[in-house]
């Protein structure tokens, strides 16, 4: 081998986080059948601008959608909600933190289903440093 890190494919990512998301528990497993998954290289300019981020190495993952607690019986014809992930930004960063692909798309997936549920970056942050 050269020295480079294996980097998984967009299907592997994607079993990767089809498998964290099977780990999500009760009860908001139950809340999660229909958000749509998928693995795209890097995100889009139009998304990156909406996000107010330069650079296409700056956004691992995006949900899109109405959190839970947002949602009413008159969203009909609305898009499904969705769990983008960006492949190579999210490889990059594993190999920056020196942990597993597998590692950072859980941490990823779990991020953006917390957005699911209507949390926000900061009560996530609070989450993750008090369960340490």
């Amino acid at each position: 081998m050269n020295g480079q890190p294996h980097h998984p494919d967009a299907d592997t990512i994607e079993r990767l986080a089809r498998a964290a998301l099977a780990r999500i528990p009760e009860p908001f497993a139950s809340h999660l059948g229909n958000v749509v998954l998928i693995v795209e290289e890097f995100a889009d300019r139009e998304t990156l601008d909406m996000m107010e981020i330069e650079s296409r190495w700056g956004l691992l993952g995006l949900y899109q959608g109405r959190p839970i607690g947002e949602k009413s019986s008159f969203d009909s014809g609305a898009l499904p909600d969705m769990i983008r992930l960006f492949r190579q930004p999210m490889l990059a960063e594993a190999d920056r933190d020196g942990v597993t692909a597998a590692e950072m798309v859980n941490h990823v997936v779990v991020h953006e289903v917390g957005h699911h549920f209507g949390l926000s970056d900061d009560d996530m942050h609070l989450l993750e440093d008090s369960a340490d």
